[in-house]
């Protein structure tokens, strides 16, 4: 069918995780960009584990054995808008302090 991809099985897990993690707020592209892959392999990622899943399954967020993967994912989404928040309160605390400068 095709070549085998060079990721890790656990990789894509994750990626596939840290894209549900978003829970639609996030684009394939936007997702993949973070972790230096195509869109188009995480797209393909997705699809192949939503084919796997098995009907019936639990709602309630998977197995113990899908749980650290989760984890992992929405420890790096945390650490990703984390550093997100540190820069705009860098750029809100230059612009207070030009503002502050310009006032007086």
């Amino acid at each position: 069918m095709g070549r085998k991809s060079p990721c890790p099985e656990e990789f894509r897990k994750d990626a596939v995780a840290l894209y549900r993690a978003a829970d639609g707020k996030r684009t394939y592209a936007a997702v993949a960009t973070d972790l230096g892959i195509t869109a188009a392999s995480l797209r393909t990622w997705v699809r192949k584990d939503d084919s796997q899943a098995v009907p019936g399954g639990p709602d309630e967020g998977g197995s113990e054995a899908e749980e650290p993967a989760r984890l992992r994912a929405e420890n790096a989404r945390l650490l990703k808008a984390e550093k997100e928040w540190q820069l705009e309160r860098e750029i809100l605390r230059r612009a207070a302090a030009c503002f502050t400068r310009e006032v007086k």
